[in-house]
């Protein structure tokens, strides 16, 4: 802590001795560095150097009315975000002495507000609108010494290194772009000396907190704008990219990082990767290839305008795009070890049997997404073999693989699973607390599957999580730092989930940076045969047996029905008509007598109790039928159901039902 306060805060008991230390530095004289702070010193030193003269009365003359209008429509994002504060600055600091003054990232001010008396001394020093309080221009000065460190700091009286500001104390922090942390401007609180107080440091940077939160909430408005714009641009063969108006890339199709690669360039969803030639403004100010990475032709490049907006930009890479510059090739050791690290292993997707073309298509697209750190939904029906995919896309990439299914659990369970929690959070909890999943699959991958089952008010938790890299255990107000890629999993269709209020649009863009479908086994036909076979030989396999095979009418009738339980289904009728075989050929008389029924019958939806297939394919008509069934009773109803009354209520609020 005294580290700190060394650096940030000024202590008027210093006064005479930091006098005194100025008179010394402009002579030239060694001086004692006992009274003066490091951080003061330096920045003498840059003014110095600067070539600032010491004895000026104030800051430069503000720009003309004209300019200043400019400046303003340029950072209008930045006035719209602090505008809120601003007019709360207005009655907070009145009958303080004080104002708060907004400046860009270069130190000219934009706006300020506060104390009248102080607004109109400040026009002595020209603190006002349009004038730059950079150190270059004035000297050390909160406003400019912040922007030179890029922190918060507080220069008191004097401590300023121009002799006319002196009668000043003033405190500032620097503004960055919650997104990207582009520092994009500074705000302060000045007032003449005898107004110093510690505490409006901190007043400033709990101010500035508050902007920098509308700028996140403001940009991410115009992502969700930007991404239902571009979500129906990225299917095809070739390589998309969507960037935001800021440059950042923030959502790609499967077939991006080969293409990307193989013109000879690199995206990097998960780490940021910002590529500032794209950003709003800057496209085709100056056209040609030389304001663009190497890698880029401007004919790959699609800037979306919405509403006359400007909110972001596509890179479609054609798939036979030629490197446009020879990429320089890493020493033996570091390309080995990129390679392991990157690559999956050529069996991480072995479990998967197939000779369909779309699902190869998919496990293709898989195998790309295994080279990088972006996170995946997978999309598809109950077992088709969505926690298959994740653990190929897993492979050998290092570190733990953690799965848990978000549906089927009480919202109590289901938080203390994915959070963990203290010692003490709640009866029962283990001593010592437990690591939660997202904990425990830290430098490796999480796999969270049914991702529409959690509950609403859960998601915020998961999508700050995924937003600021920390987590708290149920029961704590201790941070960890936590580090995974994330891979989930649905049968729903999370779209409509966000229409009907069940979802959030937020986690939802979070998560599906990319995503892939798994087609359902009905609709790989020749895959049924293929699979059977598989399954049969597992089986007897395990039970020590030598091959066995299937007969024409069995087959046929394998062939015929319609698995809405897709391959888990199917594993699970051969595993138990090999149990039921007397020999190694598996004959109709070994297969259940329902699935005779329904593959006969034809019938895309087999008859089971209730009329519902699961609850996963129908928890809402489930839920129906058990309260019908029940007369209404909500005990007697969770029990049938065999969940918690609890997680009953959640279920009734979530499809809007009642008793």
């Amino acid at each position: 802590m005294a580290a700190d306060s060394q650096v940030s805060f000024s202590d008027p008991r210093h006064e005479s001795a930091v006098v005194a230390a100025w008179e010394s530095f402009l002579k030239g004289e060694v001086r004692s560095g006992e009274a003066l702070r490091s951080l003061v010193d330096a920045s003498w030193q840059r003014s110095l150097q600067a070539q600032v003269d010491p004895h000026a009365r104030s800051g430069p003359n503000p720009l003309p009315d004209a300019d200043l209008y400019l400046l303003r429509e340029r950072q209008r994002e930045l006035l719209e975000a602090s505008a809120p504060v601003m007019a709360c600055a207005r009655d907070f600091l009145a009958e303080t002495g004080t104002l708060m003054a907004l400046a860009d990232a270069r130190s000219t001010i934009l706006t300020t507000e506060g104390d009248v008396p102080a607004l109109h001394s400040a026009e002595t020093i020209q603190l006002v609108p349009g004038a730059s309080w950079s150190e270059a221009t004035c000297g050390t000065n909160a406003i400019g010494t912040a922007l030179a460190v890029g922190q918060p700091v507080q220069i008191h009286s004097a401590e300023h290194f121009v002799q006319g500001i002196k009668r000043w104390t003033c405190s500032a922090t620097v503004l960055r772009h919650p997104l990207d942390g582009e520092l994009v401007g500074v705000l302060d609180v000045s007032g003449l000396s005898q107004t110093y107080s510690r505490q409006t440091l901190a007043l400033v940077v709990t101010a500035a907190s508050r902007i920098e939160s509308r700028l996140a909430a403001n940009e991410m408005e115009r992502r969700y704008r930007l991404l239902e714009h571009a979500m129906g641009r990225f299917a095809g063969h070739d390589g998309v990219v969507l960037f935001d108006r800021r440059g950042n890339p923030i959502k790609a199709n499967e077939h991006a990082l080969l293409a990307v690669e193989a013109a000879g360039g690199r995206i990097d969803l998960a780490g940021g990767g910002r590529v500032p030639e794209l950003a709003a403004g800057r496209l085709g100010r100056q056209p040609g290839r030389g304001t663009l990475p190497d890698w880029v032709r401007p004919e790959w490049l699609e800037p979306l305008i919405v509403q006359g907006e400007h909110l972001g930009t596509l890179l479609v890479v054609p798939p036979s795009a030629a490197p446009t510059r020879a990429p320089s090739l890493p020493s033996a050791p570091r390309a080995a070890a990129a390679s392991a690290q990157r690559a999956p292993t050529a069996n991480a997707f072995s479990r998967l049997v197939s000779s369909d073309p779309q699902l190869l298509d998919a496990i293709g697209k898989a195998r790309q997404l295994a080279r990088g750190r972006t996170p995946v939904l997978l999309l598809g029906e109950t077992g088709v073999g969505k926690e298959e995919f994740a653990r190929g896309i897993h492979g050998d990439s290092g570190g733990p693989y953690v799965a848990l299914n978000c549906g089927g659990l009480s919202r109590e369970l289901l938080a203390s699973e994915l959070f963990g929690y203290a010692e003490g959070a709640f009866t029962g909890a283990r001593k010592g607390g437990l690591a939660g999943k997202i904990e425990a699959s830290h430098g490796g991958t999480l796999f969270l599957d049914e991702i529409g089952e959690m509950p609403l008010d859960m998601q915020p938790n998961l999508l700050r999580v995924l937003e600021q890299g920390e987590i708290y255990r149920l029961g704590e107000n201790t941070p960890r730092r936590v580090q995974f890629r994330l891979i989930t999993a649905t049968h729903r269709d999370l779209r409509k989930e966000i229409a009907a209020g069940r979802f959030r649009m937020d986690l939802f863009y979070r998560i599906a940076v990319t995503s892939l479908r798994i087609p359902p086994l009905r609709d790989r036909k020749g895959d049924i045969e293929l699979l059977a076979r598989h399954f049969l030989e597992r089986f007897r396999r395990e039970q020590g047996s030598p091959a066995g095979d299937i007969d024409a009418q069995a087959l046929g009738l394998l062939q015929a029905y319609p698995w809405p339980g897709n391959v888990r289904e199917l594993r699970n009728v051969i595993e138990g008509a090999v149990l039921l075989s007397d020999g190694p050929l598996l004959t109709r008389s070994a297969l259940p007598r329902e699935f005779i029924e329904s593959a006969e019958a034809g019938d895309d939806n087999p008859p089971v109790p209730g009329g519902v297939r699961s609850i996963a394919e129908g928890e809402e008509a489930l839920i129906r039928n058990a309260i019908s069934a029940s007369g209404g009773n909500l005990t007697l109803a969770a029990r049938q159901l065999g969940i918690a009354k609890s997680t009953l209520y959640a279920k009734l609020q979530r499809y809007g039902l009642s008793r």
